[in-house]
């Protein structure tokens, strides 16, 4: 395993700043929750191992109170709930992306077409 330094000290930071107020967040309860040994989380946390796999990084985020994609980007992870979204429509998906990526739509200008199709899903 090659490991993912900078995934790691994320983690540790904020588990040691959970730590301060909750016991549960000590490296063995944390590793128990998200189930992994306490010697792998360890490892990861000081980037000896590679970050577990996506389903425990979103347990992780829910625990730590952060964004599951965030940490599965510093990953280098996808979701896959993202994947089957995906190959549902592989090619248009795949386009979108891609246009979006290539024409540099900027943060805000996402959300506001991630607005709109929440207005349009309640419709």
């Amino acid at each position: 395993m090659t490991g993912n330094p900078e995934f790691g000290r994320k983690i540790r930071q904020l588990r040691e700043a959970k730590k301060r107020s909750d016991p549960n967040y000590s490296l063995r309860k944390f590793a128990q929750a998200i189930g992994v040994s306490a010697t792998f989380l360890s490892r990861m946390e000081t980037g000896d191992f590679d970050p577990p796999a996506p389903e425990r990084i979103k347990k992780m985020a829910e625990l730590l109170d952060v964004n599951p994609d965030e940490l599965l980007a510093l990953a280098d992870k996808t979701d896959p709930d993202l994947q089957e979204i995906i190959k549902v429509l592989p090619e248009a998906m795949a386009d979108f992306l891609r246009t979006a990526r290539d024409v540099k739509i900027s943060e805000a200008e996402l959300r506001k077409i991630t607005t709109w199709l929440h207005r349009r899903k309640g419709q």
